[in-house]
């Protein structure tokens, strides 16, 4: 796993791809993948027009269907999310979302397929995908029809091939999402990815000479502010030790919390695959390489992974009531993920659960005598899962602020760690 996920396979594979590509005299191809029901494909679309006005690329785009019920459990919860998260996050890239908007009907979708289809048919996508995106989720049906008037609609017959053919497309290359950017052998997720992109676009010089400066979308970063204390305010961490999100955010949410003097309170939930929840090998694979990037950004070593599901995890969080007594479970928590994501630990080993408890600041003869025993642990962590669920969450790393004088707040993923920390100072006092 070194091996696959090291910037140095990457950098191999991309050189592969760009004398690939001369070789065989073809022009530099940028393939997305649009969903019309996903609030993230919107996002996506509203950028690609300056994409191609940036770097010497042709973009190839594509219609797909929703992911798979395997690629996306808990689906009613991922689509409503979606629809929240996205008009959330809207202004920190300085795109547009509506607020409160719901799910579009089937007439709508439809009809936004059909338009989709034949912008695309006709060369027609980049100029006009944001249009029809935001008639959309407007719920403007007189826009759709203009649109319809003004650029045409496909076939219910060619809207449904492009659909199968788009869908077939992202399969076969090895994803199950909308919003998706690929470009020779690597995936980048919309807008929140798509900084990831450019940056290997302007390594491998394809930045038009008038196009120099920011990049289109990079992640919003708050201005900190400065320490406080705010015992009034709680962050919620809902996290898994089998999610290497999870691992590559953790260190940055605990000096979060140090920075902004508010209690961090830990919900630990149990890996998915370990609640019966499937994931694809595709998904996986996304994932870990997904995560590499993530992490070299954020400083934090990945890479050397002995994956930690199953006795693993159980056999950590059966010293997690014992640790917290001693006030070192977010230690014990992140020192076992560093093992098992970065440093190739076998964690269900006495000799790896040894080290991750030691370097805890834990006694290990002392824990000895609660390995294997201690099974309240699993109550609690059914309870947080629970909890995760009833605020409209189901997956990890997850966060809830609390407090403050302030509405709850909650969000999904490492990558929202920017809005988390915007609704912290925005319960400081004297802000």
């Amino acid at each position: 796993m070194g091996a696959v996920t090291s910037s140095r396979t990457r950098d191999v594979r991309r050189a592969i791809a760009r004398i690939s590509r001369r070789i065989r005299g073809r022009a530099r191809e940028v393939h997305y993948f649009h969903q019309a029901g996903d609030p993230y494909s919107h996002l996506a679309a509203q950028t690609l027009r300056s994409l191609t006005e940036r770097y010497e690329i042709a973009l190839v785009p594509h219609l797909v269907a929703p992911p798979s019920d395997a690629a996306a459990p808990e689906r009613a919860l991922l689509e409503a999310f979606a629809r929240r998260d996205a008009a959330d996050v809207a202004r920190g890239y300085w795109l547009a979302f509506p607020a409160n908007a719901g799910a579009p009907s089937m007439d709508a979708l439809a009809r936004a397929q059909r338009l989709l289809a034949h912008a695309i048919a006709r060369g027609g996508f980049v100029g006009n995908a944001a249009a029809i995106g935001a008639a959309l989720w407007n719920a403007d049906e007189a826009a759709l029809l203009r649109l319809g008037s003004e650029l045409g609609e496909a076939s219910e017959a060619d809207t449904a091939a492009a659909l199968a053919a788009g869908t077939a497309l992202r399969e076969r290359l090895g994803h199950y999402l909308g919003a998706m950017f690929f470009h020779e052998g690597e995936w980048y997720w919309g807008v929140d990815r798509l900084h990831h992109l450019e940056r290997r676009l302007r390594d491998e010089g394809a930045v038009r000479a008038a196009a120099q400066g920011a990049f289109i979308a990079p992640r919003p970063a708050p201005k900190r502010g400065p320490v406080s204390n705010n015992p009034g305010v709680t962050l919620e961490f809902f996290l898994s030790l089998r999610s290497p999100y999870t691992y590559a955010v953790t260190e940055r949410v605990y000096a979060l919390a140090r920075h902004y003097g508010i209690e961090l309170a830990l919900k630990p939930v149990l890996p998915m695959v370990m609640r019966g929840l499937p994931v694809p090998a595709e998904k996986r694979m996304y994932i870990l390489l997904d995560t590499k990037r993530e992490a070299e950004d954020a400083g934090v070593p990945f890479g050397r992974i002995c994956d930690p599901v199953g006795r693993p995890v159980e056999r950590c969080f059966s010293l997690y009531p014992w640790a917290r007594e001693h006030g070192r479970a977010a230690e014990l928590l992140l020192e076992f993920m560093r093992a098992a994501w970065s440093q190739g630990v076998d964690t269900g080993s006495d000799a790896g659960l040894r080290l991750a408890a030691l370097r805890a600041g834990l006694d290990w003869r002392e824990a000895q005598q609660h390995v294997d025993r201690d099974e309240s642990w699993r109550t609690e962590l059914e309870a947080n899962r629970e909890e995760m669920f009833a605020i409209g969450l189901w997956g990890v790393p997850s966060f809830r602020v609390r407090g403050g004088g302030a509405p709850d707040y909650s969000t999904w993923g490492q990558d929202r760690l920017w809005r988390v920390e915007e609704e912290i100072c925005a319960r400081a006092p004297n802000r």
